[in-house]
């Protein structure tokens, strides 16, 4: 591995830890208390739009990317 490989390669891995990804799933009133909550933590990044999940429940899921500490 060349020099600018291994640097590439070390700026990728701080970049990516950084972040802490998660999917939830739960009531739509519990998904949007903990988005809140987070939020309010400054450390949201990014959450998807609410996606029903697999069965015929009233649960939904979401993508969250949040800042690490």
């Amino acid at each position: 591995m060349s020099t600018r490989e291994r640097t590439y390669a070390k700026a990728s891995n701080q970049r990516a830890a950084q972040f802490t990804e998660l999917w939830i799933t739960g009531s739509p009133e519990d998904i949007a208390a903990l988005v809140q909550a987070v939020a309010r933590s400054g450390r949201l990044v990014y959450v998807s739009a609410p996606t029903r999940a697999p069965g015929d429940d009233n649960r939904h899921r979401r993508y969250l990317r949040l800042r690490a500490r």
